[in-house]
């Protein structure tokens, strides 16, 4: 039932991301040509030989460095090497072979693991330049592999000495169906990165006090009692006016993808400041893409409180985001650990109301009730007439209501009929959508 993990290591600026995403088949870390752009460890999957394999992009490896970030990811990138069972050690043949290459290569031998060691940016066909051959002085057991990210040459040669070094194992397909995908959303310093590490009991993600210390969106694992789940931790969403560099513009636009990705989203919001301005655009692309959702204040160990203190922030939160009254509320402390276990309970709630069906039967049975207690609208002699409603599709819970006019179906009676159902069902944390159809429309 296990994937094996492979972890991709290097120098910053070898092009370890864009081999990544050459892997996974898609753009899920960031590609710039500035060293240091991928800090923390990023997870996706790839198959080759019938096996499915884990791929770990890891930030560059600064073997010295002060810098408090490159320290973060190099502890990143050794936390990656543990947990793999083969590493990917990718150099640049247009650099060539470096200090830090030999560093790096040292490290790996301590760790025991097989390494399949990798000359990117071997882009020209034909035969290999003499600074190919260098690389073998860094005394691997595998043969060297000369690639190319971009073109995606070699990596079929790569993949197979993976393979062939993987360790005899029963690797049988793991079914995902039951895995619950979670996006931890917020404004950047919301606290996001802590409470996935707290919530995993390590520091799986890096940590700091800088304001936007993750660009991408990180997906890992986990397991517990409550089930199983994929917590992908977003780089912090900023303000348009302060997103002034192409790698912010890619980090929001990796954290709405994570949102898209997600079927629960965390809300997180910091208890010390409130819901800001920034927190309600956030929260309006999880309702937005009809995305079950818990809005988790933070930081609320250190709020000052009283008796009615949870009342009063719950009434603020729900005047700030009135349309997300839906959204359950939770008061936690990431740094302490304050009911963050209540957060799976929570998640496996509103998962399973944003996926409820209605059978038509029951349905109608709430429509002719509503439409008895409060008449539907009518203009100039002519009265809305409701036919019947069904529910073709949830993840969010979608309703089709068949009437004889829907210019005359006012958005105010879309919501009472919303209460209704809500009184009814529940649908607590999910949006709900109700298209309206005039009867001889093309359902199409």
């Amino acid at each position: 039932m296990y994937k094996p993990i492979i972890a991709i290591v290097g120098r910053p600026n070898v092009g370890k991301s864009t081999l990544f995403n050459k892997l996974i088949g898609e753009r899920r870390a960031i590609v710039e040509d500035i060293p240091g752009i991928t800090r923390d460890r990023i997870y996706g999957e790839t198959e080759w030989r019938g096996r499915r394999l884990t791929v770990i992009d890891t930030g560059g490896i600064e073997p010295v460095s002060d810098d408090i970030i490159l320290k973060k990811m190099r502890e990143q990138a050794e936390v990656a090497i543990s947990t793999a069972d083969v590493i990917i050690f990718m150099c640049d043949i247009r650099t060539g072979l470096t200090a830090d290459d030999r560093d790096i290569a040292v490290m790996l031998k301590k760790s025991g693991k097989p390494v399949i060691p990798c000359v990117n940016k071997a882009d020209s066909i034909g035969a290999l330049p003499a600074e190919f051959y260098e690389f073998y002085e860094l005394g691997f057991e595998n043969d060297l592999i000369a690639l190319s990210s971009i073109h995606g040459t070699g990596t079929g040669d790569m993949l197979d000495a993976v393979i062939d070094s993987l360790p005899e194992a029963d690797y049988a397909e793991e079914d995902d169906s039951d895995v619950i995908n979670v996006a931890v959303i917020g404004k950047p310093n919301a606290g996001k990165s802590s409470l996935i590490n707290k919530i995993l009991g390590d520091d799986r993600l890096i940590v700091s006090d800088i304001a936007g210390t993750t660009r991408d969106a990180v997906d890992t694992p986990f397991e517990n009692g409550f089930g199983r789940y994929n917590f992908i931790d977003t780089a912090g969403i900023r303000r348009k006016s302060r997103v002034n560099d192409r790698i912010e513009v890619f980090s929001v636009l990796r954290a709405k993808s994570a949102v898209e990705r997600a079927d629960v989203c965390i809300l997180l919001i910091d208890g010390a400041e409130g819901v800001t301005e920034q927190d309600e655009k956030i929260a309006g692309i999880a309702h937005e893409a009809g995305k079950a959702v818990i809005i988790a204040v933070n930081k609320w160990d250190k709020v000052e409180k009283d008796n009615g203190t949870v009342n009063s922030y719950t009434k603020d939160v729900y005047n700030a985001l009135s349309y997300m009254r839906y959204a359950p509320i939770l008061f936690i402390s990431a740094k302490t650990g304050q009911r963050v276990d209540k957060l799976f309970e929570y998640i496996n709630y509103v998962h399973n109301q944003n996926t409820m069906r209605v059978t038509t039967g029951m349905l109608n049975d709430v429509l002719a009730d509503a439409v008895n207690r409060v008449q539907p609208p009518s203009d100039k002699g002519r009265r809305l007439k409701i036919y019947y409603m069904t529910q073709p599709s949830s993840a969010p819970p979608t309703f089709v209501a068949f009437c004889n006019n829907s210019e005359l179906f006012h958005f105010s009676y879309q919501r009472y009929l919303e209460n209704c159902l809500r009184q009814t069902f529940g649908f607590r944390g999910t949006p709900i959508r109700i298209v309206v159809r005039q009867k001889g429309e093309d359902d199409g």
